[in-house]
């Protein structure tokens, strides 16, 4: 699996990585009708050609560049992104919200840096 996205986009979900993706394999896009319901974006890991240019786009720094590369306390990210096509990955990244709370609390912006932290 290539790419992941992670907690900061949690209810951020800025598209700036859907404008620059050459596959659009970053879902849901705004013209989606998930997109609204949704609480984060995924990378669907079948359709990513590992190209990165992802990675710089995003402005909260919430994409890694592989499985190895994702921290663990954002291990469960892994799954949601992997299964976002089969209508399970929300329900992943709400328990993940769950189960940090007090992380989540901190602004996208400041939750990557926040990590070190916890």
């Amino acid at each position: 699996m290539p790419f992941i996205i992670t907690d900061p986009c949690i209810e951020t979900k800025d598209t700036a990585c859907v404008d620059v993706c050459p596959v659009d394999c970053i879902h849901p896009r705004k013209d989606e009708p998930e997109f609204a319901q949704t609480i984060m974006l995924y990378i669907h890991p079948e359709e990513c050609i590992d190209c990165g240019a992802c990675v710089p786009a995003c402005p909260v720094a919430a994409i890694y560049e592989s499985i190895d590369a994702t921290p663990a306390h954002q291990k469960d990210l892994v799954e949601a992104n992997a299964v976002y096509r089969n209508g399970d990955a929300d329900a992943i990244a709400k328990a993940h919200v769950a189960a940090q709370a007090d992380l989540m609390a901190i602004p996208a912006a400041e939750r990557q840096a926040a990590h070190a932290r916890f």
